[in-house]
């Protein structure tokens, strides 16, 4: 796993985890607004990462790896960790470890482990992975009808195409098995007070089970509704108003 840094000299540390399907480059275009006041890292997550060519892992695995690393390079605090969708994963793992104290975290769409019997669970992974992988098979256009509900450039969407070449069938098959089926300790126990977790409108159905997961074992977290975007397109949509909403996160927490 990757890591990559950005303002390494600023006192207060900001993670980003990026979603599945995509790289660390998919906050490319927050990286300007942040690296001035914030230490960013940012990590490449095994089979998202051009640089080491592996297969993804498990949510866990990546959590315990990136708080290895940042224990190892002197950041024994993180001011906020932010995580979509798959990253949200990570994030919701990560805190539950509690080997890093952490002052506010964002859960934007993340997915919880299913509450559900497990033959039902490789059912849904099958579906997902069926999906993804035909969506590899298919390029481009196959790209175009599933991210419809966002104006998404054809350069975003052929990235994306471009990922998906680069992404193996293994690599994908645990991506969603990991993040249907991830543990979690039992009692589920964290410390992090202020934590958000984002859901837009456009996705509020389809993140039910997981708000439902998040509200009954980590109720200290709170419910934000974003408008007018899709699932994961805050930060490579409204990259200015993404910024700021993690940097009002961090004073909140620091005051």
């Amino acid at each position: 796993m990757t890591i990559h840094e950005f303002g390494r000299d600023n006192p207060k540390t900001i993670v980003l985890i990026h979603p599945s399907l995509v790289m660390w480059d998919y906050f490319e275009y927050v990286i300007p607004f942040l690296e001035k006041r914030f230490h960013l890292v940012i990590p490449a997550l095994p089979g998202y990462d051009r640089e080491v060519r592996s297969d993804f892992t498990s949510i866990e695995k990546v959590a315990a790896e990136l708080a290895d690393w940042l224990a190892a390079h002197g950041c024994g605090r993180v001011s906020c960790i932010y995580g979509c969708s798959m990253g949200g994963s990570v994030v919701i793992r990560f805190l539950a470890d509690g080997r890093i104290p952490v002052d506010s975290a964002v859960i934007d769409g993340g997915i919880t482990p299913y509450q559900l019997p497990w033959i039902v669970t490789r059912f849904i992974a099958l579906k997902d992975f069926l999906m993804i992988l035909l969506g590899k098979l298919g390029g481009i256009r196959i790209l175009e009808k599933a991210f419809s509900t966002d104006e998404y450039s054809e350069e975003d969407l052929r990235y994306a195409a471009d990922v998906l070449k680069m992404t193996s069938a293994r690599t994908i098959w645990r991506t969603f098995d990991s993040c249907n089926n991830y543990g979690m300790p039992d009692p589920v126990r964290i410390s992090c007070r202020h934590i958000e977790y984002w859901v837009t409108e456009k996705e509020q159905k389809a993140r039910k089970p997981d708000i439902v997961y998040v509200k009954k074992y980590i109720p200290q977290t709170r419910l934000r509704l974003i408008r007018n975007v899709g699932h994961g397109g805050m930060a490579v949509l409204h990259p200015e108003a993404f910024s700021e909403r993690l940097e009002k996160l961090t004073e909140a927490a620091a005051g």
